[in-house]
């Protein structure tokens, strides 16, 4: 298959030099458009005001595979990619291997599901992966998951033009309980802004966002409250596959406020 491959923590990022290695190597015409540097927490951001470039970079990859650093976000990345430096579209649009989870209400902020949900603006079926450790190095057991994983899609596609958040524990291969399709939990933060002063006497701060409570969501009529949510399951080192669409209509408030009547005001000064 032919894939494209981004991500949000930069072109030499060990996450993604692992997967595309490993997928390289397995056979599929790999391409890589990443970041020039970490550019986390940016969501669906483009940059408008300002060219992008993209350099080639070469011996950090397989050497089946073409990639570029570019310097414009994550989903910048994918649509450049997508209307200038690839021939023809790809099969596959991937994200990752991300170093952190992007679990629950991190992928409303998160580059990398940004990334791939890019290629589904783009009718691409696309896949982000995320390992759920700042700190763990080793990718390699999400990268073999992702190998399955696109040779199992290979064989069989997706029923419909979705984005599968996959988010794989940082426990060895042999502890990982299995993988089970998820739905989206919810984790809040506390947002600390630390105050500080700089040099010059000018004060500024610093987001610093810790965990707070991980809970579970509003029941949603439309979704099975059976299936786990994607926090509770990757608890118990089940690898997490949730998929995820860019229409963010609440189905269930459309169908209940459809019932009322909102009036314009009358007599309005114009």
């Amino acid at each position: 298959m032919k894939l494209l491959i981004s991500n949000d923590d930069g072109i030499y990022a060990l996450g993604v030099r692992t997967l595309a290695n490993t997928l390289a190597e397995a056979g599929h015409d790999v391409f890589v458009v990443c970041p020039d540097r970490e550019r986390s927490a940016t969501g669906h951001g483009l940059t408008l005001h300002q060219p992008i470039r993209a350099e080639p970079i070469e011996s950090i990859f397989h050497p089946k595979i073409k990639a570029w650093a570019c310097s414009g976000t994550p989903s910048d990345c994918v649509k450049l990619a997508l209307w200038a430096l690839l021939d023809t579209p790809p099969d596959l649009v991937l994200s990752g291997i991300n170093q952190g989870a992007n679990l629950g209400t991190d992928i409303l902020y998160s580059g990398t599901v940004s990334a791939a949900m890019e290629g589904i603006i783009e009718r691409i079926p696309s896949i982000a992966f995320s390992l759920t450790s700042f700190t763990h190095q080793d990718f390699q057991v999400a990268a073999n998951f992702a190998r399955s994983l696109v040779a199992q899609l290979e064989r069989e596609p997706l029923p419909q033009l979705i984005l599968l958040n996959v988010n794989v524990p940082p426990v060895p291969q042999a502890e990982i309980t299995g993988v089970t399709f998820t739905r989206q939990g919810i984790r809040r933060y506390v947002d600390v802004f630390e105050k500080r002063v700089d040099p010059r006497g000018k004060t500024y701060y610093w987001l610093a966002g810790e965990l707070l409570e991980e809970v579970e969501p509003e029941p949603d009529l439309h979704l099975p409250q059976n299936i786990p949510t994607d926090v509770d399951a990757i608890r118990q080192n089940y690898i997490t596959v949730t998929p995820l669409q860019y229409n963010l209509t609440c189905a269930s408030g459309l169908q209940q406020l459809s019932q009322r009547q909102i009036n314009f005001p009358s007599g309005c000064d114009r």
